[in-house]
């Protein structure tokens, strides 16, 4: 059986790891970003990665830096036939790249040439798409580039958001892997170099893509709340207060108001103008200092004083 590094560090893949696992493969190492501090009480948590890999008894490396690093080192010395990534979280240097005789390979969440980078998810459900995917490829030096070895569809649904898809694409890339891997070990495997002109970038998500533009139409301001759902979270501002957007749907009310200002009060939810006469309807929601809330909480609570005609900057 060949040896494999593994390399990754959110839940998304989690299911890689396992399946490697239970497939029998020869883990030597698996590497994984380091703990960091999780919410206001700051507790240092383990990524999701190291948690499986410790569970499985598998030996952990936890590089601040890959680059001119101890790990790095550490990882070349295992000499493994083959790397995997999924979502590790850092670009490996070319040292390591030209180590395993079988390449490097990753789980990329996006159907390449579309969407390099960090945030393909995050990025495809903001702009829209219909559909997405998983593509394994051989790693190369430039951001996701390298040649593509197979890829995988999947339509998205119209309620689907970040963290579903993240679900629904890291059991796509689990299977199309294990599927893969025998081609990649006896060199039967595809291996079709991208197509340039078609490449787009899906870049990590800045805190400006937060902020909610409200003369956009209800479609786009709703594609970038469930883009940005559940992290890192829709945002917009009420009388100098940060509100987050935590999930909305577009409404059917036509108005001739500012975009950004309330329209309606109902039970459940109220409802904002948005560009081009249109509306959604806010329906879970954080207000600055407060725990997240459903909109029909915000809006029966001592707190809370919106009235119609208020303006979400």
């Amino acid at each position: 059986m060949i040896s494999i590094v593994f390399m990754g560090t959110p839940a998304f893949s989690v299911p890689v790891l396992r399946m490697l696992h239970e497939e029998g493969y020869d883990i030597k190492a698996v590497v994984t970003q380091p703990d960091r501090p999780v919410g206001r009480k700051r507790v240092l948590t383990p990524p999701p990665v190291k948690e499986e890999a410790v569970r499985l008894g598998l030996p952990v490396i936890q590089p601040e830096k890959l680059r001119g690093s101890e790990e790095l080192q550490e990882i070349l010395a295992l000499n493994p036939d083959l790397i995997v990534t999924a979502a590790f979280g850092q670009i490996l240097p070319k040292e390591l790249l030209d180590t395993p005789k079988l390449g490097c390979v990753n789980v990329h969440a996006s159907l390449l040439p579309a969407y390099r980078g960090g945030a393909p998810i995050h990025q495809c459900l903001i702009d829209g798409q219909e559909k997405t995917g998983v593509t394994i490829m051989y790693m190369a030096v430039k951001l996701d580039a390298g040649d593509i070895i197979s890829q995988a569809e999947l339509n998205i649904d119209e309620q689907d958001h970040t963290g579903l898809l993240f679900d629904k694409l890291s059991i796509i890339g689990r299977d199309l892997l294990k599927e893969t891997l025998p081609s990649i070990i006896d060199g039967t495997n595809n291996r079709i170099p991208q197509d340039e002109e078609k490449v787009t970038f899906a870049h990590n998500i800045s805190r400006e893509q937060e902020l909610v533009n409200w003369q956009q139409n209800s479609t786009e301001i709703y594609n970038q709340v469930r883009g940005l759902h559940p992290w890192p979270v829709a945002y917009t501002k009420l009388h100098g207060d940060n509100v987050k957007i935590w999930w909305a749907q577009k409404s059917d009310k036509n108005h001739n108001e500012i975009p950004g200002t309330v329209i309606a009060i109902d039970k459940e939810y109220f409802t904002v103008a948005t560009g081009n006469g249109e509306a959604i309807n806010i329906l879970d929601l954080q207000p600055a200092g407060k725990k997240r809330m459903t909109a029909m909480d915000y809006l029966r609570g001592t707190g809370s004083k919106l009235q119609i005609g208020d303006r979400f900057e």
